[in-house]
C-alpha cells in the first residue's frame, strides 16, 4: 500500500458511487461533478491504497475484490458522515436540525405522516429524514438517529420503549369474500389466491421464528403458497385492498377501512413494536423530542385503531 495515506472522503464518496452506479458517467451525474473529476478520484484512491479497484467489462466497471473488501469501510465513513452533518444541523441546545428515521413501508406510510406533521406544528425548524425499509439500520454506526422496529433491538447503548403489540391477521376485502367465500380454517386458504412476500428476507426470518417462539400455535406462513408476492409490505396491503386475495396484515390498520374483513379470527399474530435509539442521542434536544413524539404517537395510533391489544409482551 502507498505510504500517502491522508485520502480525502471525496474519493470514498466517488468510490461508493461508482461501486452504486456501474460506471463514471452515472457517479458523476449523481454527485454533481465531472466524469474526468470522477475517474481522478477512483485513480488517487486506487494509487493511496495500491490496487485496482475497477475492471473495465462491457457491463462497465466492475468492482475487484480489493473494491468489494473496502466497501463496508466506506460505508461506515459515509453513515458517521451524514450523521456528523445532522448532529452540526441545529443550533446546540435548541430542537431544530434533522433527524433521520428508520421505519418498515406500512409505519412510515400509514403512521407516521400524522405524527410528524403535529410534531412539526410543535417544533417548526425540525427536519425529518425518513428512511422506509424492513433492513435493521444499525443505530451504533448512525445509519439512522431513530428506529421503530418490530425485532427487540440487542445492541448494547440502546435506548429503546416498547410501544405494543401491532397484532397481524389474515384479511380481504368483503368484494373478494363475496365472490369466493370466506375460509373457516388454514386448510381452506388452499383454495383462495394469497398475497404475500416475495422472499424470506433476515426481517421476515427473524419475525416469523420470533412469533412462532412466542406463541406455537400460530401457523407456518413459511408453508403457505402465495400465487402474489411482493417484498414491500406496503405492496401486499395495496393488493389486499384491490380485492386480489387473502394477506396477512395490522388488525388495527384493517378496522380503519370498511371494506376490510378479517378471515380466521381465532388466528392472531402477535407483532410486538419498539422504538429505540443510540444512548449517546440522550442529550440532543431535538432527538429526544422526536424520540417521545413518536412513542406517544404511536401508542396513541395502536389505542386508537386496537385497543384489545395486549398492551404487554407476552
Amino acid at each position: 500500500m502507498s505510504k500517502n495515506r491522508d485520502v480525502s472522503w471525496d474519493f470514498y464518496r466517488t468510490f461508493l458511487s461508482v461501486l452504486s452506479d456501474g460506471s463514471l458517467s452515472a457517479a458523476a451525474r449523481e454527485l454533481g461533478i465531472t466524469q474526468p473529476t470522477a475517474g481522478r478520484h477512483i485513480g488517487a484512491l486506487e494509487e493511496a491504497v495500491g490496487f485496482p479497484l475497477f475492471i473495465r467489462s462491457p457491463h462497465g466497471l466492475m468492482p475487484t475484490e480489493a473494491a468489494l473488501a473496502l466497501r463496508p469501510y466506506a460505508e461506515n465513513l459515509a453513515a458517521t458522515t451524514a450523521a456528523l452533518m445532522r448532529a452540526a444541523s441545529g443550533e446546540v441546545g435548541k430542537i431544530e436540525g434533522t433527524v433521520r428515521i428508520s421505519a418498515s413501508d406500512i409505519i412510515g406510510v400509514e403512521m407516521l405522516p400524522p405524527i410528524i406533521t403535529a410534531m412539526q406544528e410543535v417544533h417548526p425548524r425540525l427536519e425529518i429524514e425518513l428512511s422506509l425499509s424492513d433492513t435493521l439500520e444499525d443505530l451504533l454506526r448512525r445509519e439512522a438517529d431513530i428506529a421503530i422496529r418490530m425485532t427487540e433491538p440487542l445492541q448494547d447503548a440502546i435506548v429503546m420503549r416498547y410501544i405494543g403489540n401491532f397484532r397481524l391477521g389474515f384479511h380481504a376485502t368483503r368484494d373478494y369474500l363475496a365472490k369466493a367465500g370466506t375460509p373457516k380454517s388454514m386448510e381452506d386458504l388452499n383454495h383462495h389466491r394469497m398475497v404475500g412476500f416475495d422472499r424470506k428476507t433476515p426481517f421476515i426470518r427473524a419475525a416469523i421464528q420470533r412469533m412462532r417462539s412466542l406463541d406455537p400455535d400460530i401457523p407456518d406462513v413459511e408453508e403457505i403458497s402465495f400465487e402474489i408476492r411482493a417484498d414491500s409490505n406496503l405492496a401486499q396491503l395495496a393488493m389486499i385492498r384491490a380485492s386480489a386475495g387473502i394477506g396477512v396484515c395490522q388488525i388495527g390498520l384493517a378496522r380503519k377501512d370498511p371494506r376490510l374483513v378479517q378471515v380466521l379470527p381465532n388466528i392472531d399474530i402477535p407483532l410486538h413494536t419498539w422504538v429505540a435509539m443510540h444512548e449517546n442521542l440522550k442529550t440532543s434536544p431535538r432527538c429526544r423530542a422526536v424520540f417521545s413524539a413518536l412513542v406517544e404517537g404511536l401508542k396513541g395510533h395502536l389505542k386508537e385503531t386496537d385497543p384489545g391489544a395486549p398492551p404487554k409482551r407476552r
